[in-house]
């Protein structure tokens, strides 16, 4: 290995997002041979040093996945900070002798802390929760063809290609490509023309007074609710929980009985009975 692979310059303070960008390009590429004894220095070591050349050596493929997520709005420095924090991340889970370069293993990691950058701040509204809105989000775009909205034809090829339902995708595109609406008309707006979003979106429950009562009966009922399922013995709760509690992967009556070694309508039949126990409970 030569000298200069062993003394990167840290691209720290350089100015300006170009100047950065020029700098990780003249890093040096790292052979194989040379990835492998930094790699197992890091890993059998805990060598700083080494894992600090295999992330320098790296920057410039995080440069480049990044600039394919420019079209959600936010700074490019941003998405090449998060997706730094993903490379980091990588080099510290690289297995050398698994025979696969750490740009191969790197790229989920990178991808995976951008996409949570995204999603945390695109947009006032979160926009994908579940694991198919994740999809939707990060793909629509590529495979929608032209401005105009999706046909029916298209919603069906691209819940098919995505493996997702077709009105999952219907909803993510309006969503994604729905106009954004001022909440008040700027000062140079005709009061008199149209109505703004603040006229109709008042609460009349926001006083203070009200929103203690409610955060009271929501403390209640969850409180009623934990009380209910330690009626329960942990069988029964736990079907409960699975089935009825876990909003983004609900489990299904023939998984439980692969758990519990029994048939699906035995299942079932010990959820039924649970949820009258705890009907009874919670209007006690």
């Amino acid at each position: 290995m030569t000298s200069a692979a062993l003394h990167y310059p840290v691209p720290a303070s350089l100015g300006s997002l170009d100047n950065y960008i020029q700098a990780v390009n003249r890093f040096p590429i790292l052979s194989a041979e040379e990835e492998y004894a930094l790699a197992k220095r890091f890993r059998e070591h805990n060598d700083l040093e080494a894992a600090r050349q295999l992330v320098l050596s790296h920057l410039r493929l995080v440069v480049s996945i990044a600039r394919h997520y420019l079209g959600y709005g936010l700074p490019h420095a941003d998405l090449i900070q998060e997706g730094n924090v993903g490379l980091m991340k990588a080099v510290k889970r690289f297995d050398p002798d698994r025979g696969v370069r750490l740009v191969s293993f790197a790229v989920h990691w990178i991808k995976a802390e951008i996409h949570e950058f995204i999603l945390r701040n695109w947009r006032l509204v979160k926009v994908a929760t579940t694991k198919a809105q994740r999809k939707l989000f990060f793909n629509l775009r590529s495979l929608k063809q032209g401005d105009g909205a999706l046909t029916t034809r298209e919603v069906q090829e691209v819940a098919q290609t995505l493996n997702v339902h077709q009105d999952d995708v219907r909803e993510m595109e309006k969503r994604l490509y729905g106009q954004d609406i001022a909440l008040e008309p700027s000062l140079d707006e005709d009061e008199g023309n149209g109505v703004s979003p603040i006229a109709y979106l008042s609460a009349p429950d926001a006083d203070p007074s009200t929103q203690l009562e409610k955060v009271e009966r929501e403390k209640l009922a969850t409180e009623g609710l934990s009380r209910a399922l330690e009626s329960l013995d942990a069988r029964s709760r736990h079907i409960i929980e699975a089935r009825w509690l876990n909003e983004e992967n609900p489990a299904t009556l023939h998984e439980l009985a692969a758990v519990y070694g029994i048939s699906a309508e035995r299942v079932r039949q010990i959820e039924a009975k649970a949820l009258q126990k705890l009907k009874v409970a919670l209007s006690a």
